[in-house]
């Protein structure tokens, strides 16, 4: 017992161990013997994965280890080399294998089409002993990559049996060549319709942006009980944004929610730009805070939405907020800075970034060709180590738009030297800059290029082809290419239409209009922006009027051209309707919308201008200029300097616009010290080299203001050629001051140097009229007689309960011309008791003294304002146009009337405004 209970002791460890080994041992896997099925099949996988890395070398090693190879392992490292650009050591696999199989000679032929080799895929193809469904699917679609529709279509028909792959491939080629009708027709004649199907369809027609079309073809898939899927999904909602119809974004939601979409990210970042798209920043705003998950592109969408609608601090704001900032959102925050004019900022950003991609250099270089910086763009470019397709084009893109056209076309030149083919938008950018220059012969080698690179079925370059031909005056070729565009879409009948307009052919633009088989608010704009641009004014108001009696909404363009318009008719009424109609349509958040509504205001003689810039939430270089200008055309000199200084402390940086505005301004204002300051400080302190515009608002700054020797010595000192227009400032000081001499000597030189216009011959004649030289001013009009020139006659307009008046002076033909001209002379009657006296210097004929003054009475503007008095209610302003520059009489005169009736009266003249109140002028009698 005393033993057994000792042994039991001793052993108890050892049987422990034991046990634990055995268990041990029972958890480790018996090796498996591996047999010659199991190695080949790893083999041929190892092969097929490395292949699949492009690691075809280590792929090929596998294979010439194997022991044994089966037909996959041959038919793996064929597709190997294949599918990795090695096609001919494919075939010399290929030639080797003896136990080639229908697989085996389709991976070949893949391999040479993939190439471009189709000639060689289609021997192959011939070759085939048998061929499957497969095989046909390969060679139909090699002819599809490579543009070879028609071998596509022919072997399409001839095939002894199609899938649903087979007639995709087909469909997916005529979308690819924009060919959509016959697409569509074969998509029709589908016995069944994969996913895939309705996919390239749809996704064809938001190509060649029919977002109509692209839309009606989803609807039909719904009704057809097919379940959209999140590409589907991404690509009508591009439909939807091109088509800008919140509605239409409404009626999707349910859809994605019903399919389980809406919570998805990337369906959501689609929901988010479409809103963004549309303007409706608020409800995209309010769709981004409710999102389940949110992308970087969710938050990129949201700040460039932001940027785009002029409200850089609430992008600033969000993007302050990004959880995780990435190159994407860096990139985004830059383009927006640089968007807004603070170049300086988005440099910063793009600093910060340690690796930029593509994407963010081309956003930089974007961003200094926005803000007009060309050669920091051009220094950036350069230093690029990665150029693709979209770089180019940014900067082709970029030297176009800051009026760099024949540089724009040696980028372009640059990038097919270097063997790449130029992209889409290069070939539209550099359409552009042919028609900038007026050069249709570059323009048809570009066409000429356009074709080989395949893009002649692009609506972009097909458009920028008609808009390039028009521009060069060459009709007969723009239509041309209109007639050849196989899928014509709103786009290229828009730009028919401006191109006829452009050319003065209004008639045959308003019968293409006609003609539209379908019209949309881009087809409305059009054609109104057509008859603004013309100055038929009031015609594009009455189109207006009937795009709304048809139900069409009309778009930010739309109100853009509209108000053009109004500034341009002075029908400030009918602008302050537009203005309600902007903030009903909730327009107001566009940035160019403001920018507009300033220069319509400033137009029409309203100071409004001021308070349209201060409501708005951010300010471009666009609209600093629109102030300045309109401060220059209503004679504002301080408010103009002081917004300048107010542009310079934002940190926006002036461009030679905003310099022509305040100089301008200055000349309007007589303020010599504060213009000779801003304009030397355009070389000084900006490096802006002035030009012959610039060097104009100084001749006739320093001219009016009496310094007459100084303004020729200008013009003689400057830099670049002087033009009519410079020498015809200094001719209109010299009357001014009554300086015969000076005057006689510049307008020899306008006679030597152009061909005078009846302006200068009037001009000078003015000026002998005034010194009593009658057989001077004899001279001129016989000279004048002799070339077949008249004097312009003064016209006048008025706008009086929505009907435009016309004044004509000594006019008789006006149905209250006699009522009118009886108030006249009560007027001129009351007027000389009280101290006015006629200035009959203005008359240029030498005639008695009463017959000057009745001459005087009756000039087109004091018809025009008087008409106003008797028509509109007491105390209402009266605004009139004029053609002419107002003459001192008519000037004095308005002093008194404005006075007497306690009216404002708005005079816009063909040089600037003239606000009269009170018996005073604001120009201060310096015009």
């Amino acid at each position: 017992m005393i033993r057994w209970r000792t042994a039991s002791t001793t052993l108890y460890p050892t049987i422990r161990g034991f046990l634990y080994t055995f268990r041990c041992i029972s958890t480790i896997s018996l090796p498996i013997q591996e047999t010659p099925q199991t190695h080949l099949f790893q083999c041929n996988t190892r092969i097929r994965e490395l292949g699949r890395l492009g690691r075809v070398d280590e792929a090929r090693r596998v294979f010439d280890e194997m022991i044994q190879r089966d037909a996959v392992s041959w038919n793996m490292m064929i597709n190997g080399y294949s599918q990795n650009g090695r096609v001919d050591e494919a075939r010399l696999i290929f030639d080797a294998f003896v136990g080639k199989n229908v697989r085996t000679w389709t991976i070949l032929l893949t391999g040479y089409a993939k190439e471009g080799r189709i000639d060689e895929a289609r021997q192959v193809f011939e070759s085939m002993p048998e061929r499957n469904v497969v095989s046909w699917n390969a060679m139909i679609s090699g002819h599809v990559q490579n543009g070879d529709l028609g071998n596509a279509r022919k072997l399409f028909d001839e095939m002894p049996e199609k899938n649903v792959a087979s007639w995709n491939s087909v469909v997916t080629g005529y979308c690819h060549c924009y060919r959509m009708s016959e697409a569509h027709e074969l998509f029709d004649q589908m016995p069944e319709r994969t996913l895939v199907s309705w996919m390239v369809m749809i996704s064809g027609y938001v190509h060649i942006s029919d977002y109509w079309e692209a839309w009606k073809l989803f609807v039909k898939m719904c009704r057809t009980m097919v379940r959209p899927d999140q590409s589907i999904l991404v690509v009508v909602l591009s439909a939807i944004t091109g088509l800008d119809d919140l509605e239409l974004i409404r009626s999707l939601r349910p859809i994605a929610i019903k399919t389980g979409y809406e919570g998805d990210v990337v369906v959501g970042s689609a929901i988010l730009n479409a809103y963004a798209r549309n303007g409706s920043l608020d409800l995209a705003m309010s769709f981004f805070e409710t999102m389940p998950e949110r992308n970087e592109y969710s938050w990129t969408t949201m700040i460039a939405a932001f940027s785009q609608c002029g409200r850089l601090d609430d992008a600033i704001r969000l993007y302050d907020q990004v959880p995780e900032q990435t190159v994407a959102s860096k990139t985004a925050m830059m383009t927006a800075y640089a968007q807004a004019g603070r170049i300086q900022e988005a440099r910063h950003i793009f600093d910060e970034i340690l690796n930029p991609n593509t994407v963010a250099w081309n956003a930089m270089v974007a961003g200094y060709t926005q803000n007009g910086m060309l050669k920091e763009a051009k220094d950036l470019f350069e230093k690029m180590a990665l150029k693709n397709s979209a770089s180019w084009a940014a900067m082709i893109a970029g030297f176009v738009q800051n009026e760099s056209s024949r540089e724009a076309l040696e980028i372009l030149i640059e990038l097919h030297r270097s063997g790449a083919v130029p992209s889409d938008s290069s070939f539209t950018s550099s359409l552009a800059a042919c028609a900038n220059i007026g050069d249709v012969e570059i323009g048809r080698v570009i066409h000429s290029l356009a074709i080989k690179a395949g893009c002649q079925f692009n609506s972009y370059v097909m458009n920028g082809l008609i808009s390039m031909y028009a521009k060069c005056g060459n009709m007969e070729d723009g239509s041309h290419v209109f007639r050849t565009i196989r899928t014509k879409d709103t786009v290229s009948w828009n730009s028919l239409i401006s191109g006829l307009s452009e050319n003065y052919m209004l008639d045959d633009a308003r019968l293409v209009f006609e003609k539209m088989p379908k019209r949309d608010v881009v087809s409305w704009t059009a054609i109104i922006s057509a008859y603004v641009q013309a100055g038929h004014g009031e015609i594009g108001l009455d189109l207006f009027l009937d795009m709304l009696a048809r139900g069409i909404k009309p778009n930010q363009l739309t109100v853009t051209s509209l108000l053009s318009a109004c500034g341009n008719l002075g029908a400030i009424k009918l602008g302050e309707q537009f203005h309600a109609l902007v903030f009903k349509l909730g327009l107001d958040i566009y940035l160019f919308v403001g920018n507009a509504l300033i220069t319509m205001y400033f137009k029409c003689g309203y100071e409004d201008g001021f308070s349209v810039f201060d409501e708005m939430h951010e300010h471009d270089l666009i609209t600093w200029n629109a102030v300045l200008v309109g401060c220059a055309q209503n004679g504002l000199g301080k408010e103009a300097i002081r917004m300048f200084e107010q542009m310079e402390a934002k940190r926006i940086l002036p461009d030679q616009t905003s310099f022509l505005g305040v100089l301008c301004a200055c000349s309007h204002a007589g303020l010599v010290n504060e213009g000779w300051e801003h304009f030397n400080s355009m070389t000084k302190k900006y490096a802006i080299s002035p030009l012959v515009y610039h060097y104009t608002c100084m001749v006739d700054l320093l001219g009016r203001a009496g310094y007459l020797s100084e303004a020729e010595a200008l013009i003689k000192n400057m830099p670049v050629n002087p033009d009519s227009v410079i020498w015809e400032a200094l001719l209109g000081a010299c009357r001014i001051h009554l300086n015969v001499e000076l005057g006689q000597r510049v307008a020899e030189r306008l006679f030597q140097t152009t061909k005078p216009n009846s302006g200068t011959y009037v001009l000078l004649s003015n000026l002998y009229a005034s010194q009593g030289m009658w057989d001077k001013v004899g001279e001129i009009r016989q000279l004048m007689k002799d070339q077949g020139l008249t004097k312009k006659p003064g016209i006048s307009w008025i706008q009086v309960k929505n009907k435009m008046h016309c004044f004509v002076t000594s006019d008789r033909t006006h149905n209250q011309i006699e009522e009118i001209c009886s108030a006249l002379k009560e007027f001129h009657g009351c007027f000389r008791a009280t101290g006015y006296t006629p200035d009959t210097n203005c008359v240029l004929h030498d005639v008695e003294e009463e017959q000057k003054q009745n001459e005087l009475l009756y000039h087109s503007e004091k018809l025009a304002v008087v008409f106003g008095i008797l028509s509109t209610p007491n105390g209402l302003p009266i605004q009139v146009i004029k053609n002419l520059r107002i003459c001192s009489d008519c000037h004095t005169f308005m002093k008194f009337i404005s006075n007497v009736t306690l009216r404002k009266i708005i005079i816009r003249d063909g040089n600037r405004f003239h606000h009269f109140r009170d018996g005073s002028c604001s120009c201060g009698d310096y015009w």
